[in-house]
């Protein structure tokens, strides 16, 4: 069993204003984006033009951060949300959601690319490989916040959460996650997009990715106490959701190296 590294969730308290490393680690995630899709407009097929990054990642921001919340609130809050709509809006209680933050995302391009005339596929391929950063740096942020920690196990790298009521040596599923959902899904998807690939390839390529690290990582991971399991029994609410990303990317995959489809990134 390893020790938990004790880190005080407030990153820096200056009197009330408490700032905590999960809220630094979005910050830190959208500015490390930000950088990235700056050095990426220069790649020949880019279909974003330097000056409209300023914009790209604002559109983003608001989408991971309204998304986010909007559908913890609903994927997640049960009778809570019923019995006190006003939590919905309470940000500092915490509460956020990927798959909520993932379709505020997939609006907000929507309407970016329409405002720049940019197509939505091609503009998401653009997008995708910059996501990974942010996902992994929030589950670092989870992992000194002591929040969705594993299932107990017996394994040698097991840890015992000192927020856990049962103080039980359990998996640290948030590790696991910036692994597989931040590292390793960033390092295939900015290989993958470093050449001009079909159109929906690289966004595949993350619906799939993610989706498929999501559902694996579950099995570790403890389960919302007030949802539990829900399909036949062993199934949790993330995996339900990230099913549809596993199928979408698929069908991504499928479009985009299909014998009709020969559009690249860049180029018609």
């Amino acid at each position: 069993m390893l020790p938990y590294p004790e880190i005080d969730p407030v990153a820096v308290a200056l009197g009330p204003l408490k700032i905590h490393w999960y809220g630094l680690a979005y910050l830190t995630g959208i500015a490390a984006g930000w950088w990235l899709a700056l050095r990426r407009t220069g790649q020949p097929w880019s279909p974003v033009k330097r000056e409209q990054v300023d914009d790209l990642v604002f559109f983003a921001a608001l989408g991971i951060v309204l998304g986010g919340r909007i559908g913890y609130t609903l994927f997640y809050g049960g009778q809570r949300l019923v019995d006190d709509p006003t939590w919905a809006l309470r940000l500092w209680e915490g509460g956020m959601s990927f798959h909520g933050g993932f379709l505020g995302v997939l609006f907000a391009m929507y309407l970016f690319g329409r405002k720049r005339n940019i197509a939505f596929w091609r503009l998401m391929d653009f997008v995708a490989p910059l996501v990974p950063i942010g996902l992994g740096l929030g589950r670092l942020g989870n992992f000194i916040g002591q929040e969705l920690w594993g299932k107990p196990t017996d394994v040698a790298w097991s840890m015992v959460f000192p927020a856990d009521p049962l103080q039980l040596p359990r998996h640290p599923s948030q590790l696991y996650e910036f692994a597989l959902e931040g590292l390793l899904l960033f390092v295939l998807l900015y290989w993958f997009s470093s050449r001009p690939r079909p159109t929906c390839a690289v966004s595949g390529v993350f619906s799939l990715g993610y989706g498929s690290a999501r559902f694996l990582v579950e099995f570790f991971r403890e389960p919302d106490a007030h949802i539990g399991y829900e399909a036949f029994g062993w199934l949790t609410r993330g995996q339900l959701l990230s099913l549809p990303m596993i199928i979408v990317g698929l069908a991504l995959l499928f479009v985009a190296y299909r014998g009709s489809n020969r559009t690249r990134n860049g180029s018609t």
